[in-house]
């Protein structure tokens, strides 16, 4: 038999999108996974859109609910709890996968056990349509990551049980908030572990002005203070610290210009 798949989603008001992001695990070629659905605090109907499908498959689905919002890290960590599988998935509920994303992942897995997780491309798209593919490099590199700040796209990542929870999952520290990702990839590096991006378009981002206005200077200036820790947690070299130089100068440029950009990024995309 293959080995169960437990797919963790924090949600916070996605009410218009949950369902296809549900859908979308429902649907998947990969028959053994379990669906671990955390609300943090939805202020809409999310929680009720996530009801009525933990009614429709009680033995596919768990559903808890935050007493209060704790943001993504800490409800995700409130999904391993619940985790039974040897593999975790991450899945958004604004985002969907293709139905063959799960059994490709998993056969990697299988066949190289050697390798702890395996991320995928993914496809950017709106209400207006599919506006590219994001990509990064077939082998997890320390390098690229200290200079790039990335190795997996979070929601596309499939990894081993037991590496997670060596792990100890996400950080609740706060200049980690909305890079959680970021962070666990600095200790998955330390702890040497072995990753690789299957260049396969096997999920579906969804990325609109509004994703791009969430990053305010609150979130730029926590990003230094967390790549400036990432890089003491991985000794980087010296020449590494001068990448943080762009992040300093994006403090001061106005928010508006940062829309224009992204604007012009994304039609360049189409």
């Amino acid at each position: 038999m293959n080995p169960k798949v437990s797919i963790i989603m924090g949600i916070y008001n996605c009410e218009s999108t949950l369902e296809e992001a549900i859908e979308s695990i429902i649907n998947q070629t990969y028959e053994n996974w379990e669906l671990i659905i955390c609300d943090d605090c939805s202020s809409d109907g999310t929680f009720e859109v996530a009801k009525k499908y933990k009614e429709k498959y009680p033995d596919k689905i768990k559903l808890i609910k935050n007493e209060k919002n704790m943001t993504l890290g800490p409800t995700l960590n409130r999904c391993m709890d619940y985790v039974e599988g040897k593999y975790i998935a991450r899945q958004d509920g604004d985002d969907f996968s293709h139905k063959e994303r799960l059994e490709k992942q998993v056969r990697i897995l299988k066949e190289n056990s050697d390798i702890a997780a395996v991320g995928t491309n993914m496809i950017s798209f709106d209400e207006n349509g599919e506006h590219g593919v994001h990509s990064l490099p077939e082998k997890v590199d320390i390098d690229y990551y200290l200079k790039r700040g990335v190795i997996f796209f979070h929601a596309t990542l499939l990894i081993r049980t037991e590496v997670m929870k060596k792990l100890r999952g996400y950080t609740d520290k706060w200049y980690a908030v909305q890079a959680e990702d970021y962070e666990l990839w600095s200790r998955f590096l330390k702890e040497g572990y072995k990753g690789l991006n299957l260049h396969e378009n096997l999920y579906y981002v969804r990325e609109d002005l509004n994703t791009y206005k969430r990053k305010n200077i609150k979130r730029r200036l926590r990003g230094l203070i967390l790549r400036f820790n990432v890089n003491k947690t991985l000794n980087a070299p010296m020449r590494i610290y001068f990448y943080m130089i762009k992040d300093i100068i994006a403090l001061f440029i106005p928010r508006s210009i940062f829309i224009k950009y992204y604007r012009r990024k994304m039609n360049s995309q189409a």
